[in-house]
This record gives structure tokens, sequence and C-alpha cells, in this order.
């Protein structure tokens, strides 16, 4: 029974959903958005994501870790302070000793949505309808809990094609 924290990682809002997946029933155990400000030095904004996140790590022990990939922005300062915020993220993670996947935005959508080109909106809403129990506060949360279902499906093909072979 894999616990699956999946990472929505961003250096403004940060998020993390934890989910228990058993036999293809995926079950919501929690979830939680770090908020940094950008009147902050880079330094303590990237601390406090890690922090936050390895709390999170260790009070719910998961044993797998997704994150979402970066997309490159038409800012390239943006997309650098994105690269910082994913990078902190997977050291917490890894310092915790937990393999980290990474998945492409547009792959996350096609695994919960069925279309890469899901809205917001639609992600939101379809990881309401698949955790009924989820205590979803914001699109950050609502993302890094489809990080998580989208490592579950695909871990769980990937189980299915292996016990085939």
């Amino acid at each position: 029974m894999p616990i699956i924290i999946g990472i929505d990682p961003g250096l403004l809002n940060s998020a993390w959903g934890i989910i228990n997946e058993d036999s293809g029933r995926m079950e919501y155990i929690a979830s939680g958005t770090i908020t940094t400000h950008a009147s902050q030095n880079i330094a303590i904004r990237l601390r406090k994501i890690y922090q936050e996140l390895y709390k999170a790590i260790e009070a719910y022990a998961p044993t797998q870790c997704a994150i979402e990939e970066t997309f490159v922005n038409k800012n390239p300062l943006s997309s650098l302070k994105l690269g910082q915020a994913r990078g902190v993220a997977i050291l917490a993670a890894s310092n915790s000793g937990i393999a980290v996947s990474e998945y492409s935005p547009r792959l996350i959508k096609k695994s919960l949505v069925g279309s890469g080109r899901a809205d917001k909106r639609q992600i939101e809403a379809m990881v309401k309808y698949l955790m009924p129990r989820a205590n979803v506060k914001n699109d950050h949360e609502a993302d890094a809990i489809a990080v998580s279902i989208c490592h579950a499906n695909i871990a769980a093909t990937q189980n299915k094609i292996n016990g085939a072979l």
C-alpha cells in the first residue's frame, strides 16, 4: 500500500497532497499549501518550502513522491525561480529517503481528466469527484493531489505490465 505525496511546486505557493493507493483504490489522506511572500529574501522562501514539506513528509510517512516537472515560462526569471522551488521540494523528499518521480503538466492532466489541455477548474472538479473526502482549499492543492493520482495510475499500469511479462 503505497502512500504517495504529490507536489505542485512554486515559489509563491507550493502545495502537497497525500493519498493512499491500495489495489487501484485511492484514498485522500491530507494536503496543504506553503505560501511565501515576494518581499522576503529568496533563501528564506526556499528554506520555508523545504522545512514545511519535510514536516509533512515526517508526519505522514509517504513511501513515494511525485512532482510536477518545470514548464518553460515566457519569463526566464520565473522559470528559474520555479526550478529553485522544485529543487528544494525534491531535496526534502530525497533527504527523507523517498525516490522522486517527475511528470509533465500535460501527462498529469491527461491521466486525470483525459485531456492534456484541461484547465484548473476541470482538474479541481475531477480531484473532488475522485476524492470526495478531500479538503481541497485551493487549485494548488488540487494540482498536488492530481500529481499523486497520476503517479498512482502510472505505477499501477506499470505493475500490471510487469506482472504480465
